[in-house]
């Protein structure tokens, strides 16, 4: 404990440290307070009693309300929330990589940085626009209980709400490039992170009341699920900051008088490169199949029923082999072997009894192989993990902690967080914020959510 007050004067000490986490406090205040203001021409009583009536804790509506902080289910100005400019970067973050031309773009520096974000923005407003549109049928879906709270009718109504989505989820995105540029950490993702927790205090909240409303050891089982949540944020950890480090010599090179390079050095390959990515692709692919739930199509039977519940067992087996195949796909576009064995060999540098070149290409793949299969089942596993924990009997809302998105974002963010106060202790001559060892956070492999 005094160990933990002196680091936290430690921080505070710091001038430009302390500034960064005031504006970062600042800038998440204004989102979670605009996350509570109700759309325009919407009776804000009604739609806090259509709230309270409706359950919405699963499903790809429940991901979408748990990502935007409860804001899609409080029909709030932020209910599309940072989501739509996250789709747009994952979309610009696979063309740069699959299309040569903005590989170039990409490659010309900070100007060519500049051009992808501002086609991101754009990209944005195009993406909002369409989300927008689907969320004006949303709210006046009659079966959905918030046309009921409408008071301006007709187009004035789809005008109004869509012009102020739009503007709404522009502002969240330039609050995260704000936090990026002013605060600490990764802005984008720090909102995303605040929207989740938001949702947690409610959600162990109702857990604990379910729990105590049994008899038979109700609040003991409470207390192991805790326990059993800790071990798998451990877990996580793990995964976020497993490496595997390949020793690299560099040739000695005797330039004028003074000798260059001699150096070992390590390779860090991740066990879990792709990070989030998978995840969010497999649960894109899985919801597809619900959208035939909104015809006359019955979906209490057959494979809707599957799709439509997380704790089905086919529902995880799918899930789990579409996690494990995107794990293995979005790491060879995002990892190349190849460009790596040229650029050790440029700069005389030489994995030991391995020969340059394509052969030291073909020893970090099969390794990035070995190390992948692990991390893509483990990957695969804390995916399904909502479902086991919905089955044995945790609720809805508690369950999506215990795994899947929510809690991958969570410990990233909070890593890369931690990662950056322990690197300005550090440049200050103080001690990191662990005697055992420095924090690691993921280093930049899921720049957009992760």
């Amino acid at each position: 404990m005094k160990k933990l007050v002196q680091t936290i004067k430690n921080i505070w000490a710091i001038e430009e440290l302390r500034k960064k986490i005031i504006v970062t406090l600042s800038l998440i205040l204004v989102y979670r307070l605009g996350s509570y203001i109700v759309l325009p021409g919407l009776d804000a009583n009604l739609i806090e009693a259509t709230q309270k009536n409706t359950k919405n804790g699963g499903g790809l509506l429940g991901i979408f309300d748990m990502f935007a902080g409860g804001a899609f289910s409080h029909a709030s100005i932020f209910a599309l929330g940072i989501m739509p400019y996250i789709s747009a970067s994952i979309f610009m973050q696979l063309m740069t990589i699959l299309v040569p031309q903005l590989q170039k773009v990409q490659k010309e520096g900070e100007s060519g940085r500049k051009k992808i974000s501002q086609w991101t923005r754009y990209l944005t407003v195009i993406v909002t626009l369409f989300q927008a549109g689907a969320y004006v049928a949303y709210l006046t879906n009659p079966q959905g209980g918030y046309a009921q709270a409408i008071l301006i009718q007709g187009s004035l109504f789809s005008f109004l709400t869509i012009i102020t989505l739009t503007a709404g989820t522009l502002f969240v995105m330039w609050l995260g490039e704000r936090i990026q540029d002013k605060g600490l950490g990764n802005g984008t993702s720090i909102i995303i992170m605040v929207g989740i927790l938001a949702r947690f205090p409610q959600a162990i909240l109702q857990e604990f009341q379910a729990k105590s409303e049994k008899a038979g050891g109700g609040l003991l089982i409470f207390l192991i699920e805790i326990a059993i949540l800790v071990a798998i944020i451990m877990g996580l950890i793990i995964l976020v900051q497993g490496v595997r480090k390949i020793p690299v010599n560099y040739a000695k090179q005797i330039i004028g008088n003074r000798q260059f390079g001699g150096a070992r050095q390590f390779l860090p390959v991740k066990v879990n490169s792709a990070g989030v990515m998978p995840i969010i692709f497999a649960q894109a692919i899985m919801f597809l199949p619900t959208l035939v739930s909104f015809t006359n199509i019955d979906a209490k039977n057959g494979i809707i029923s599957i799709f439509n519940d997380h704790s089905n067992g086919w529902y995880m087996l799918i899930y789990s082999v579409m996690v494990i195949g995107f794990t293995f796909l979005y790491t060879a576009l995002i990892f190349n072997p190849k460009q790596i064995g040229e650029d050790l060999k440029r700069n005389n540098g030489f994995i030991p009894g391995v020969k340059p070149g394509q052969p030291t290409a073909d020893y970090i793949g099969s390794i990035m192989d070995k190390i992948t299969l692990p991390g893509a089942i483990f990957l695969a596993i804390v995916g399904i993990m909502p479902g086991f924990a919905q089955k044995l009997g945790v609720t809805a809302s508690f369950s999506t902690f215990f795994g899947g998105t929510s809690l991958l974002i969570m410990v990233g963010v909070i890593l890369d967080t931690l990662q950056q106060i322990e690197t300005y202790l550090l440049m200050r001559q103080y001690d990191g914020l662990m005697s055992s060892g420095r924090v690691q956070g993921r280093q930049g492999v899921t720049p957009s959510v992760m």
